[in-house]
């Protein structure tokens, strides 16, 4: 499958979970007392979300990921935007949702639970706004994933269209019985195109036994599902194990025993496992084997998403009873962690990555670029106009220097926060003023949004990309290049190269600006009196 960038894309639940222990899950009628977790809360969040789970495995297993979808800004919205981050899971999120999702889980003694959602924005995705808003970005994939259980199914089915006319496979995580999912998130008619539009099916037993109400074991009701939806079925069995039904294998596979805390999110993560698998290669039962290793791994702590994902890699691997994992990412070819601090080689490796990428990037700018946005600058200035630089993210970090070493070399300028821009921050931001956005991608939801607010205002906006056709510089006034073709480090996808290159552009402009202003040392000197650098200019 060539011209992917990315491993899986997905759509559907992304929650934040809100976990009680309790002795044991309730009846109707009756009352019970609530245990304290350790630290003594009764209540503790987590990440969560039936595809932001299996994506949040995945990632950790070294595939390159994205997830994509709505959800509000809100405090729990950010929450697992900041999640995605940590992972690397690139996001194409739309912040037009009435809520983010929540779900209130009690969690029993056992392990076992009582799960009660509130869908939110992930319900209110339309095919529309599939087609007309994330069509690109499933088309940058693999495999697309999806999920019954919070999205709509026509949504759903949208998604499998478009990835399927991208030449790419389709997974569903049949999650909630056709019971639940009818008329809640669409009628039988789409669940089933829906099922059948699936390369791959991993449907929960209560839900493969309401589809094929004439088999009993599990590997019956893989069989059923495989003849009736013609794809390759993985059906979970808990502590058991799975039973697959695909082309070239039919059987059981068993999971090593764990001692149970949570069984939350255990079939999501077996199926990030999954997915890990079949980019690696491997024959059905050492897939199913990584597989039940990700769920067993993560019933044994509280919580769905990998939030510590070393540990959890590495608990993974102990449980993982196939061959060597050598195709993915982040994976020594022993089956275990590579450990790149044997001889510091990875670090030196990410760092020549940078400076290659950095020696091509000096190639492509071109210095009419530069004068462009200083010509803007200045024209600004000249009409008591002021410079803001905006990001959100790591662009948000880069763009907090900029401001600094705008300001310190003759430039004065303030930090815009992205995220806050919409929430009444770009009441800094004048007309006529110029504002220096930065983004790699140059599509990210929220500094859109911060981008549309300022431009409303009548600012001028610069844009530092590295996507010189994307959404931002297709709006800004003038375009500065930041683009890298590899970020360096073993799962390329923490911005690394990409961030040096901003920065270095940003300073390139600096210096461009500074020359033009004729800033002599004194005046260094004067905004920048203390430290090793105020003594340096002082002396000269």
């Amino acid at each position: 499958m060539s011209g992917f960038d990315l491993d899986v894309v997905g759509i559907g639940s992304m929650v934040v979970d809100r976990i009680v222990r309790v002795p044991r899950v309730l009846g109707a009628d009756q009352k019970g007392i609530v245990r304290a977790h350790p630290d003594g809360a009764t209540m503790h969040e987590f990440i969560g979300g039936v595809t932001l789970n299996h994506l949040g495995w995945a990632a950790t297993l070294g595939l390159r990921c994205g997830i994509f979808g709505h959800q509000a800004d809100d405090a729990e919205g950010r929450l697992l935007r900041e999640a995605m981050d940590f992972l690397g899971i690139e996001r194409h999120i739309l912040l037009d949702g009435s809520a983010s999702s929540t779900a209130q889980i009690f969690v029993d003694d056992a392990g076992d639970r009582a799960i009660y959602m509130a869908p939110g924005a992930t319900s209110e995705t339309t095919p529309d706004a599939i087609r007309s808003r994330h069509a690109d970005f499933i088309r940058r994939a693999k495999r697309l994933t999806t999920e019954v259980s919070q999205l709509p199914l026509a949504a759903a089915l949208a998604a499998m269209e478009v990835a399927r006319g991208a030449g790419a496979e389709t997974v569903v995580d049949l999650d909630v019985p056709p019971s639940e999912a009818v008329p809640g998130l669409g009628d039988l008619e789409t669940l089933e195109a829906v099922l059948g539009a699936a390369d791959l099916i991993k449907p929960s037993k209560a839900a493969a036994r309401e589809l094929a109400p004439g088999a009993e074991d599990p590997l019956g009701l893989a069989r059923a599902l495989r003849a009736r939806f013609d794809a390759d079925v993985v059906l979970t069995d808990g502590a058991a194990g799975c039973a697959i039904a695909a082309q070239g294998f039919e059987g059981c596979v068993s999971a090593r025993p764990v001692k149970v805390v949570d069984t939350t999110g255990a079939g999501d993560a077996f199926l990030g496992g999954l997915l890990a698998a079949l980019e690696e290669g491997l024959g059905w039962p050492d897939a199913a084997s990584l597989a039940n290793a990700c769920g067993g791994a993560c019933a044994e702590r509280l919580g769905a998403f990998p939030e510590q994902p070393g540990a959890a890699r590495e608990r993974v691997l102990e449980l993982y009873d196939g061959p060597s994992l050598t195709r993915i990412r982040g994976l020594g070819g022993s089956g275990a962690l590579s450990d790149p601090t044997d001889d510091g080689g990875a670090a030196l490796d990410a760092i020549a990555v940078a400076l290659d990428e950095l020696r091509e990037l000096h190639v492509r700018l071109e210095s009419h670029r530069f004068s462009e946005a200083a010509d803007l600058v200045q024209r600004a200035e000249k009409h008591g106009a002021r410079v803001h630089v905006t990001g959100v993210g790591k662009p948000a970090h880069v763009a907090r220097y900029a401001a600094a070493l705008f300001s310190s070399t003759g430039t004065p300028a303030t930090f815009l926060d992205g995220t806050e821009a919409v929430h009444g921050s770009a009441g800094q931001v004048r007309p006529e003023d110029v504002v220096i956005a930065i983004s790699n991608s140059g599509e990210t939801a929220e500094l859109r949004a911060a981008i549309e607010c300022v431009s409303d205002l009548g600012a001028r906006v610069i844009a530092i990309t590295g996507d010189p056709a994307s959404w931002l510089a297709r709006c800004a006034d003038v375009v500065l290049h930041a683009g890298v073709a590899n970020e360096g480090g073993g799962l390329e996808l923490a911005p690394r190269a990409s961030v040096a290159a901003e920065i270095l552009v940003i300073a390139g402009l600096s210096a461009l600006l500074e020359e033009r202003r004729r800033f002599t040392t004194s005046d260094y000197h004067a905004r920048h009196p203390a430290g090793a650098l105020g003594k340096r200019s002082a002396e000269r």
